[in-house]
């Protein structure tokens, strides 16, 4: 009888075990919706930022940059799905940015856009610790035109200046993306120059 429930117990636990691993995006392709995803960690800002993104994913063509993001200050990069629907974008601000005040500007951000649009609806924000660097960040529903869209907003410093990041979905997605943008982001890194 008590091996009966220490079998149980193991099964359990290296099916837990593997549910875990599944969700790692560095260990293949990961299950998100209805298919799979691999990742890759990719190169920017002349090989200084590190960030894992999926391998289908591909730069915005700029007609659809065009459309999507019409005013001419939009991401220097957009990576995104075949149809445009997941968007991951990043982009450096002119603007100086150190470690220490990297909460206040996400304070300032989200304040911005929820001015900018009030019909917008907040949820979590924070600051993530990652390799030395803090990463402030903020969850928000906004609305398209057919369709509502789950946004996630992130500021580090890079260089003294700031680099801003969204990642965006249709929001009946955010569910089943949400947990691996969290795992990018405690992924992130940027090589200091020495």
């Amino acid at each position: 009888m008590g091996e009966n429930i220490d079998e149980k117990i193991l099964d359990f636990l290296n099916e837990a075990e593997k549910k875990k691993r599944r969700k790692d995006i560095t260990l293949g392709p990961v299950k998100i919706g209805n298919r799979y995803y691999e990742f890759e960690q990719m190169k920017f800002y002349e090989e200084k930022v590190l960030l894992y993104v999926p391998k289908d994913f591909n730069d915005m063509p700029m007609e659809t940059r065009k459309i999507k993001y019409p005013s001419e200050s939009r991401p220097e990069i957009i990576k995104c799905n075949e149809d445009g629907s997941i968007t991951f974008t990043l982009n450096i601000i002119d603007s100086p940015l150190s470690e220490d005040n990297v909460c206040e500007l996400k304070d300032g951000m989200k304040m911005i856009i929820k001015k900018t649009n009030p019909a917008n609806v907040f949820y979590e924000d924070g600051v993530l610790e990652v390799n030395e660097k803090n990463i402030g960040y903020f969850e928000f529903k906004s609305s398209a035109i057919d369709d509502f869209i789950y946004n996630l907003m992130f500021f580090l410093e890079f260089e003294e200046k700031t680099l801003m990041g969204t990642f965006s979905c249709r929001y009946g997605e955010y569910k089943e993306w949400r947990n691996i943008i969290f795992e990018i982001l405690n992924r992130l890194k940027v090589i200091k120059e020495e």
